[in-house]
């Protein structure tokens, strides 16, 4: 499948769902909703992620996507840790905890795997080039 917007990217999609995860859990909880500062970050996070992974894609070259990606990545750790916070003060019940948490963690392998591609297909791609610049060959767009 071909990527040509953000939205096409699967690492986006599980970020959004974990986006949604953790608002419905904020908002069901009247307890949670006081604790103002631990709200806004943790709902923060888990935006940063989805967020993150956008701007990247609509930066103008792979290596400012790729940062971005990492980024996002952090925010996803973040957001675990800050899980841990919400349980140990009977926020979020073990269940909870531990349904956050992996989708934290699946979006997270799948931002890493995503970094993976994007730089083994860069070293392709210059390794391409580096031979044609040898061979005195050139791409076209196309290729």
């Amino acid at each position: 499948m071909k990527i040509e917007r953000f939205e096409d990217i699967l690492a986006w999609q599980e970020a959004r769902k974990l986006v949604n995860m953790v608002y419905e859990v904020v908002k069901n909880n009247p307890i949670f909703q006081k604790d103002f500062r631990l709200c806004s970050q943790i709902t923060g996070g888990a935006v940063s992620v989805m967020s993150n992974i956008a701007e990247g894609f609509s930066r103008k070259t792979r290596k400012e996507f790729i940062n971005f990606l990492f980024i996002a990545k952090a925010s996803a750790g973040e957001v675990q840790s800050l899980l841990y916070v919400c349980l140990d003060q009977y926020y979020i019940s073990k269940e909870k905890f531990n349904e956050l948490y992996n989708q934290a963690d699946k979006t997270a392998r799948l931002i890493s795997g995503f970094i993976s591609y994007l730089i083994d297909k860069s070293k392709t791609t210059q390794k391409t080039q580096s031979t044609q610049r040898t061979q005195g060959t050139q791409s076209t767009p196309y290729d």
